[in-house]
């Protein structure tokens, strides 16, 4: 039998599910308000007020974005960059992040730290620019990837990863006859699947929102990647950005941002719920040992 719970337990569920239920309503409305505008008639959306739901429906501010085939060129550079830039990412993270995990490797400690200097210091971004110009990665989709093609912090949450696969594993496959490169593709990674999706998920999604990367290496607007051009077409909202043919006095700029937010938010939200059964188990077994 269960006990009936105390006055002073039932009073501290209602409190903790009442602050637990505000949270995340701040959380889910400004979403909400996000799409809902997106959808509304720009009559509506020039009356003011908050929309949590459209009275009239429009999709004139989508109809906007996509008046120019340069929005879905965009959209497939920034596809390209996100899928080859996250191949990158954690092929370069999980071949460091493996011998550093291995107690034999000599030198790994002084590897760690320059590894953790990067955390606390970097060049800048004058020096940075400098590198990637000189390597003649400049308007280049590489210079996208390369720069950022190891995140000191996932490499070290990996590293502890992979310190949690018993090295009695290892042996026994070296006992078989298999190589360092064996172990590591037919053992530690297969292992290594929550973690690796969840490394997936965070490459993914820097890639898909970079920005500041493409305006200071790129200077070519065919291979502007898909946040670049939503800027543009935000900031150009009132300049005929679209389709010359396009009534621009049947939209509004704030459906028009809204829009923009929603097009660039939702392909990556898409993603997440292939990869979220893996994402806590990953993090979280990373983070245990150091």
């Amino acid at each position: 039998m269960v006990k009936d719970k105390s006055l002073g337990s039932r009073i501290f569920d209602i409190v903790n599910t009442t602050i637990l239920i505000l949270v995340a309503l701040a959380a889910i409305l400004p979403f909400v308000y996000v799409l809902a505008v997106s959808f509304t008639s720009p009559h509506q959306v020039a009356q003011g007020g908050l929309i949590l739901f459209p009275k009239e429906w429009s999709l004139a501010a989508y109809r906007y974005i996509f008046s120019t085939s340069t929005l879905i060129r965009s959209l497939f550079v920034t596809i390209y960059v996100t899928v080859l830039g996250t191949l990158i990412n954690l092929v370069l993270t999980s071949v460091m992040a493996y011998p550093l995990s291995r107690k034999r490797l000599r030198g790994r400690q002084s590897v760690m730290l320059m590894v953790l200097f990067t955390m606390l210091f970097s060049g800048g971004m004058i020096p940075t620019y400098f590198i990637v110009k000189y390597m003649g990665l400049t308007n280049t989709l590489w210079s996208l990837m390369f720069p950022t093609a190891i995140s000191a912090f996932n490499l070290i949450v990996l590293k502890n990863f992979f310190q949690n696969i018993p090295e009695e594993l290892e042996d026994s496959a070296k006992i078989d006859g298999s190589s360092d490169p064996g172990v590591f593709f037919r053992i530690v990674l297969p292992l290594s699947g929550p973690a690796m999706a969840t490394f997936a998920l965070f490459y993914s999604v820097e890639h898909w929102n970079t920005f500041f990367s493409a305006v200071i290496y790129i200077n070519d607007n065919t291979k502007w990647p898909l946040q670049v051009y939503l800027r543009e077409i935000v900031i150009l909202a009132q300049s005929r950005i679209g389709d010359a043919s396009f009534d621009e006095s049947q939209i509004q700029p704030l459906t028009i941002r809204m829009a923009v937010v929603v097009f660039a938010t939702v392909p990556i939200l898409c993603v997440y719920p292939f990869l979220q059964k893996h994402f806590t188990k990953g993090v979280m077994l990373g983070s245990v040992k150091g």
